[in-house]
């Protein structure tokens, strides 16, 4: 039986590659900011699928395979992570750290987005509100 070693440098990413595609994926469309470890202006991309080992973006921006990169989610902040494949303006990252799909897909509600009736009746605060 051959030893990792042996299979060639490629074969762990190809493993983990696999493994994530078979997760499950959120299909979403959102706008995210994509920063290369080298340095560079921040890159829009679109979200189009999340899951919590990676995911799928959209830019017309090149962006280079097996880069370093750290990728700003709404509601999580900023996921550090590594490009794992390129296609024509779409590309992979897998994260270093897991992310919780549901928590980037969260709405987020403010005061000002509520009807008038909700605005006077405390409700914005939410059941568990307590007052400091």
């Amino acid at each position: 039986m051959a030893d990792m070693e042996s299979r060639g440098p490629g074969w762990l990413d190809e493993k983990v590659t696999a493994l994530s595609r078979g997760a499950d994926r959120d299909s979403l469309f959102m706008q995210a900011t994509l920063m290369l470890r080298e340095g560079g202006a921040p890159i829009t991309v679109r979200v189009r699928n999340l899951s919590v080992g990676g995911m799928l973006a959209e830019t017309p921006a090149r962006v280079p395979e097996s880069a370093v990169v750290e990728i700003d989610l709404k509601n999580v902040g900023p996921v550090p992570g590594r490009i794992v494949w390129v296609g024509e303006g779409k590309f992979g990252i897998a994260f270093d750290q897991p992310v919780n799909p549901q928590a980037v897909r969260r709405q987020v509600v403010h005061k000002s987005d509520l009807p008038p009736h909700l605005r006077r009746t405390g409700l914005e605060r939410g059941p568990f509100y307590r007052p400091r």
